[in-house]
């Protein structure tokens, strides 16, 4: 097992399941305080969590269906081409990315690789380059045991029915949910097929 830290603490084994999120440069209120809760506890994920849910500050860009589509594409490609990790569950909000993945290469170098595939195009389509992309850390949990899996995959899975955007998660195009809902041919109805907005 490997440690490092820069400001956020990193722990990550290749081989064992990690929890992996990324956000968009931007997208949390520089002065969030969050009083007496360790920058590394689970409690201090959720807030965050549920402040990039709410999106109330900083930008949307992966509400903009061909970025999503982009990062999606970024995802997968990382997974079956390049071969950096098994990929578990994912989901592609408009603030931020979730991931379960077992990583197949260190950590650092997985999360370097994955933030700097999109950011040159998502700038050009979005006209404003030069202008960072991603947030330049990520957060990473190392998956304890089968029960924990099960629960950050259905949190991954269920991340557009909490934040409001959806009914049932395999209506939410931009995850794996909803990859497989599209692989099995059921076609979606017309409330069901949703762009990744948020809740109004």
């Amino acid at each position: 097992m490997t440690f490092y830290r820069r400001r956020l603490p990193h722990t990550y084994e290749t081989q064992q399941p990690v929890f992996l999120t990324f956000r968009l440069y931007g997208s949390l209120p520089p002065n969030r305080p969050f009083r007496g809760i360790s920058v590394n506890s689970g409690k201090a994920f959720a807030a965050v969590d549920h402040l990039l849910d709410e999106g109330r500050s900083g930008p949307l860009y992966l509400s903009q269906p061909e970025l999503a589509e982009m990062v999606v594409d970024a995802v997968r490609y990382h997974e079956r081409v390049l071969a950096r990790y098994l990929l578990h569950a994912f989901v592609v909000m408009p603030n931020h990315v979730h991931m379960l993945i077992t990583p197949k290469v260190p950590l650092p170098e997985l999360t370097k690789s994955l933030k700097s595939f999109t950011p040159k195009r998502a700038n050009l389509t979005l006209g404003r380059t030069g202008n960072s992309f991603w947030q330049e850390e990520s957060y990473d949990h190392l998956v304890r045991d089968g029960l924990e899996f099960a629960r950050i995959r259905g949190h991954i899975e269920n991340n557009p029915v909490r934040a409001g955007m959806v009914r049932e998660p395999e209506a939410y195009l931009w995850s794996s949910a909803g990859e497989a809902t599209r692989r099995s041919g059921r076609p979606l109805g017309p409330d069901e097929a949703v762009r990744p907005t948020m809740a109004e």
